[in-house]
């Protein structure tokens, strides 16, 4: 099979789908820390910026109700979206400098915060792992040299 004749540059938004807008929100603006772009929970949506981007695209992540968005292009119900085992989302990681995860480790702590740090020495990562208010799995991830194994 030949190859697509372009190339992905970098993911430009993740979007999760939810039953509980504002502990979602306040989740991640005030415990992650991400900038509100567009604050529209009365219509079931809101964005928050993650990082410059690519192009132009801002990288976002996307709240989404379950019962918003567009019928056309993404299926919409009633019921509470599954997280967990059950759901096809493993996990959410967003990068952060390695001299930073020890504030974080502070940081989630101080707000009451369960969390789990985990070491990938085969690529040099280490993730620290929490829980969003509705279940989804959310990594802290940063590299450095110094977790690579046999250095």
């Amino acid at each position: 099979m030949p190859h697509p004749p372009f190339k992905v540059q970098q993911l430009g938004e993740i979007a999760i789908r939810c039953s509980d807008m504002d502990s979602m929100f306040e989740f991640y603006r005030d415990i992650v820390g991400l900038e509100v772009l567009s604050d529209t929970r009365d219509a079931g949506i809101a964005f928050f910026r993650i990082c410059a981007g690519f192009g132009g695209h801002t990288t976002v992540l996307a709240l989404f109700h379950n019962t918003a968005g567009r019928p056309d292009l993404h299926p919409s119900g009633t019921d509470s979206p599954e997280t967990g085992a059950k759901s096809s989302l493993h996990h959410l990681a967003l990068t952060v400098a390695y001299s930073d995860q020890e504030a974080i480790k502070g940081w989630l702590g101080d707000n009451a915060i369960d969390y789990k740090v985990q070491v990938f020495d085969w690529i040099g990562w280490q993730g620290i792992f929490i829980q969003d208010p509705e279940g989804n799995t959310v990594e802290f991830v940063a590299a450095d040299k110094s977790l690579l194994a046999g250095t």
